[in-house]
């Protein structure tokens, strides 16, 4: 057993120095640069500041900036996650909360509670829950039942509710006057911008998510190797699968709560980790935390840098960078 632990715990140990130390580094550039301020030596600046207490520029990075880097760094790791956990529970590459549609039945319940007025928790994040479950379900009845392979019922189940949820989401907006139209239409594009710091408390429901995942890394490898033979190693497939389906769809629907439909975080983030660490989820687990914090705090600095005024909501960047990719893994695994 040491023997095999000992290069486990080494790289491990290695991976989680590496991307922790990007991932500092591009939050504190995503702390130090602003809409008015896109130049990236501004973080010598934003160390000065630090100790004048008092001063508007720290107000303004302690109470606008830094909330909004935590959630996306909450919302990568969290996507990048959910994303590896459905690829392994449905042994399928191409599976991620945003392409199943998990995503956006999760919008459709967190708009539903806010059209109607409920208070955003525990009503916003228990209509969402409620969402993505129930689109989660309808996806694995229509795969369990269609004809052909399981791995492309499941792809286009998820494509078809994907795109039913985004007819949903446009019917309740249609029928409403609620003067929070505008900065609902904002969060369906994937907005950090209201992030607001009485809400993160709410991160700490995401945490143990992170940790049951983590603690059943070694049973998502035996996964991996078929119901059958995960069995007779002694592993229990339901119990299993119905612990990471929840933990799963639960820290997703937070998460959309919070940060509105931001795609193909789950998709590019696992399949980059796979490549270049391989594919043990001792090591694909902590590293799709830190990897996809850091990816999507990047994402929002460059959502924010780009345009010569304002910024673009985060979702266009990740879906102009993912949506590439999901097309060549779609013709790789067509091959």
């Amino acid at each position: 057993m040491e023997q095999t632990f000992t290069p486990i715990g080494k790289r491990l140990t290695l991976i989680c120095l590496l991307l922790g130390l990007l991932l500092a580094a591009v939050m504190l550039l995503g702390a130090a640069v602003g809409s008015s301020n896109r130049n990236p030596l501004a973080v010598f600046d934003l160390l000065g500041s630090l100790a004048d207490g008092g001063s508007t520029r720290q107000t303004i990075i302690w109470k606008i900036r830094l909330p909004r880097v935590l959630l996306a760094a909450v919302a990568g790791a969290t996507l990048s996650l959910g994303g590896l956990v459905f690829q392994v529970l449905l042994r399928n590459p191409l599976a991620e909360p945003y392409i199943l549609g998990i995503s956006g039945g999760a919008a459709v319940g967190a708009i539903s509670g806010m059209l109607i007025g409920i208070p955003f928790f525990p009503g916003v994040t228990v209509s969402a829950f409620s969402g993505s479950m129930a689109t989660l379900g309808i996806v694995l009845l229509l795969a369990s039942g269609a004809r052909g392979e399981r791995r492309d019922s499941l792809l286009l189940a998820g494509v078809m509710m994907n795109a039913f949820a985004g007819a949903l989401i446009m019917f309740l907006l249609s029928i409403s006057q609620s003067s929070q139209l505008h900065h609902i239409l904002f969060w369906l594009m994937g907005d950090l911008s209201m992030a607001e710091a009485g809400r993160l408390p709410l991160f700490a429901l995401i945490l143990p998510c992170y940790v049951i995942i983590f603690i059943l890394a070694r049973p998502m490898n035996i996964l991996l190797t078929g119901r059958e033979t995960a069995t007779s190693l002694g592993v229990n497939v339901r119990k299993i699968s119905v612990i990471l389906l929840i933990t799963a769809t639960l820290m997703v629907s937070l998460v959309v709560c919070l940060s509105g439909l931001v795609g193909f975080v789950g998709l590019v983030i696992p399949h980059i980790l796979r490549l270049t660490i391989g594919s043990d989820h001792r090591l694909l687990v902590p590293a799709g935390l830190l990897g996809g914090a850091s990816y999507l705090v990047g994402c929002d600095l460059l959502a924010r840098a780009l345009p010569a005024s304002g910024e673009l909501p985060v979702g266009i960047i990740t879906a102009m960078i993912g949506a590439p990719l999901f097309i060549v893994l779609l013709w790789r695994s067509g091959k």
